[in-house]
């Protein structure tokens, strides 16, 4: 399970995350700079962005509220998206001011190590900026920041995720609120690396409040019970810090998912024909 195979590749690579940074200010008066949690971005990755816009001597009053967008992209495509609305609507924004956000961000995997082309890093483009909202043309997009980002593999020792039993296959639906995710069943079963020290856990998920009402769901460490919780939206997002203590000291740990309510899509969806018993989606289990 351990990822030998990266040795090579990790140990060359430059530990850099900038590698230029080329700023387009679209919006006068406006300036942005960016910066992130973690000193060296990988793929699959959790990890905090911080954004400072500061308002300079030449900032005109914007007449609308404006929504942010945030697009990482990695040649043509568009990697990673988290866009998001100010907490101090644009209109509000003042001369000489200083407006800070942080959100946090999942890099999903995307590296392929085993590209005979690959050498040792990879480059997005992230670019922000200003959109209003009521523009579907993209024409009313406005790049405040365009900036170039190195992305190497994962570091050696990351654990990895296997899902062992109980688990459905990968759907993916770039229209759904979630993409991608496994359903499972009443219970399913992941094996993971114990790294033997504390590590990040996020889960993330969604469930069917109209085929299933107040269904909880029960995440478990080996035996220990970590959490317990009736989902009050269709999706949800959860992060614990595990102590080192709750793995136990064998070099793989069990992470288990379970809902004590499933339902068949066929018995509650009009002309469904799916009889697989349902428990939750998972979209994302993060460990690190």
């Amino acid at each position: 399970m351990k990822r030998i195979a990266r040795t090579l590749l990790i140990l060359s690579a430059v530990l850099v995350v900038a590698v230029g940074c080329q700023k387009k200010t679209a919006v006068k008066g406006v300036d942005l700079s960016v910066t992130f949690t973690e000193p060296t971005l990988s793929d699959n990755l959790i990890t905090d962005v911080e954004y400072k816009w500061k308002t300079t001597k030449d900032f005109g009053k914007l007449d609308r509220d404006y929504n942010v967008f945030v697009h990482f992209w990695h040649n043509t495509n568009m990697l990673l998206q988290d866009d998001y609305v100010p907490d101090v609507p644009t209109s509000q924004w003042e001369k000489g001011k200083e407006y800070t956000y942080k959100r946090r961000i999942h890099i999903p995997p995307f590296i392929d190590e085993f590209d005979p082309q690959f050498k040792g890093e990879e480059t997005l483009r992230l670019s922000v900026g200003l959109a209003n909202p009521y523009d579907r043309s993209g024409k009313g997009q406005l790049e405040v920041l365009s900036k170039k980002l190195k992305v190497v593999p994962p570091p050696l020792g990351t654990p990895e995720v296997i899902y062992e039993s109980g688990w459905f296959d990968l759907e993916v639906n770039q229209d759904a609120v979630l993409k991608q995710w496994r359903w499972t069943g009443q219970e399913a079963k992941c094996v993971i690396d114990n790294p033997h020290r504390d590590a990040l856990l996020v889960i993330k998920g969604g469930v069917n409040l109209e085929a299933v009402k107040d269904q909880k769901i029960t995440f478990k460490i080996n035996d220990l019970t970590l959490d317990e919780f009736i989902a009050t939206d269709n999706v949800f997002e959860k992060s614990y810090n595990i102590k080192k203590e709750m793995l136990g000291d064998k070099d793989e740990f069990y992470l288990t998912v379970s809902a004590d309510k499933t339902f068949a899509p066929a018995k509650v969806i009009p002309n469904s024909k799916d009889e697989r018993e349902l428990g939750i989606q998972v979209s994302l289990i993060y460990f690190r």
